[in-house]
């Protein structure tokens, strides 16, 4: 005859061999191992893309500032040389300007010119670079190892017919 203890022993062990309750945790486990790394690239790539928008919006803006000032400098009665530096501060202020809109950090900016500076049927070429650093890196790992993804972006404004 049995005794109560070999039933209590055979419900102990059908406990311990049932697979009861393993797919929740490696639901768990799979979850973890899946998702963050891939929230982590969406947001990651989402930085990017807002650093390329502000680099080419800045590019843009940054050259139709230094034509329009330049030739209102010219305009005006400045030489060619101060009508060239006038447009790089302008071009300048609009590339910060761009750079806080966007909440991006700082932008640099070049200009060239096609052809004779200012004058009608010549290009202002703006050359913008700008760093985008990873989110969610601590600044100590950014000191050693730069983790950071630079970007780049050109933007022209031809000289119209209007000119001194």
């Amino acid at each position: 005859m049995a005794s109560p203890r070999d039933g209590l022993l055979s419900r102990v062990r059908r406990r311990t061999t049932s697979d009861e309750g393993s797919a929740l945790v490696e639901f768990l486990g799979v979850t973890v191992l899946v998702m963050i790394p891939l929230v982590y690239l969406v947001v990651a790539l989402s930085h990017v893309q807002a650093g390329l928008y502000a680099t080419e919006a800045a590019a843009r803006t940054a050259a139709r500032a230094a034509a329009t000032s330049g030739v209102d400098a010219l305009i005006a009665g400045d030489s060619r040389e101060g009508a060239w530096r006038e447009a790089s501060a302008h071009a300048e202020a609009a590339t910060h300007v761009v750079a806080e809109d966007f909440g991006v950090g700082a932008l640099d900016v070049s200009l060239a010119c096609e052809g004779e500076c200012l004058s009608p049927g010549s290009v202002v070429v703006a050359d913008v670079t700008g760093d985008v650093s990873l989110p969610g890196v601590p600044a100590a790992v950014l000191e050693v190892t730069p983790l950071s993804v630079t970007l780049t972006a050109r933007g022209a404004s031809p000289i119209d017919g209007v000119g001194p």
